[in-house]
């Protein structure tokens, strides 16, 4: 996260070298979005909370070029159509950058982000937001996406699986995800390489938000013969499926994306 406030603010300070007629002591103003109460809020409130006190840290040592960040944020609730109000909201209001978070509201920024020319930066790594023709060059996309994270964990598994002598027809994968877009967004890309890596089969399950239990979405893993399992989302469902798995599940290979 720290890294991403980094980049962004790095952003910024380019912006103001380069721009003209600028006051000292006048405040950059930047935007932002924090999920603090929806369904990744689990995630959300400790890199709201990160992004404010680095904020709060620059200013005390002076700010960019002798001025202050004036960062104007509120909670989206992992609403789209709430992100699309503040962004429009926070561009009358003069922010220069703004910062997204997930890939539903960023992705249905995209469009609009190119027409004001606002830099933007979000926590999503959709790989939809790395083509150069679609979203650049005023979408920043700074790690790995969530596509190739998954199918490089795919490789990692299927090269630990055939050096114990097993046969990749034999595998079977269950990758449980967030029921949303950053959830989904990966899954083409990890079929498409499993398919051609010879993988034996990949189960797509749902991850319901606001669930207490998944062990009937563990029941279908069970069924489908899993010998692995990746998760695709934030750390509560994730160590809730761990928990409900321990009970459940003996033995698939684990790992948690994203999370």
């Amino acid at each position: 996260m720290m890294k991403r406030v980094i980049v962004l603010l790095a952003v910024c300070a380019m912006l103001i070298v380069g721009s003209a007629g600028a006051q000292d002591g006048e405040p950059i103003k930047i935007g932002a979005v924090f999920d603090l109460s929806g369904a990744t809020g689990d995630v959300g409130t400790p890199y709201a909370n990160g992004v404010i006190a680095y904020v709060a840290a620059l200013n005390e040592s002076g700010g960019i070029n002798g001025r202050p960040i004036e960062l104007i944020s509120a909670d989206y609730a992992y609403s789209v159509e709430t992100a699309e109000q503040l962004y429009a909201q926070f561009v009358a209001e003069g922010v220069v950058v703004f910062m997204g978070w997930g890939t539903g509201d960023t992705l249905a920024l995209v469009s609009r982000i190119a027409e004001d020319e606002i830099p933007f930066i979000s926590a999503s790594y959709s790989a939809s937001l790395n083509d150069p023709n679609g979203t650049a060059p005023y979408n920043f996309l700074i790690a790995t996406t969530y596509g190739d994270q998954l199918e490089i964990m795919m490789m990692y598994m299927l090269e630990q699986w055939e050096a114990e002598g097993n046969s990749a027809a034999d595998m079977r994968i269950a990758v449980f995800h967030h029921d949303s877009p950053f959830g989904t967004d990966p899954l083409a890309q990890g079929d498409e390489y499993a398919a051609s890596a010879g993988i034996g089969g990949v189960l797509h399950i749902p991850m319901p938000r606001g669930a207490t239990d998944f062990t009937a979405e563990l029941q279908q893993a069970d069924d489908f013969g899993v010998t692995h399992i990746i998760v695709q989302n934030v750390s509560s469902p994730a160590a809730l499926l761990a928990q409900n798995a321990s009970i459940s599940l003996a033995g698939p290979a684990w790992c948690t994306l994203a999370a």
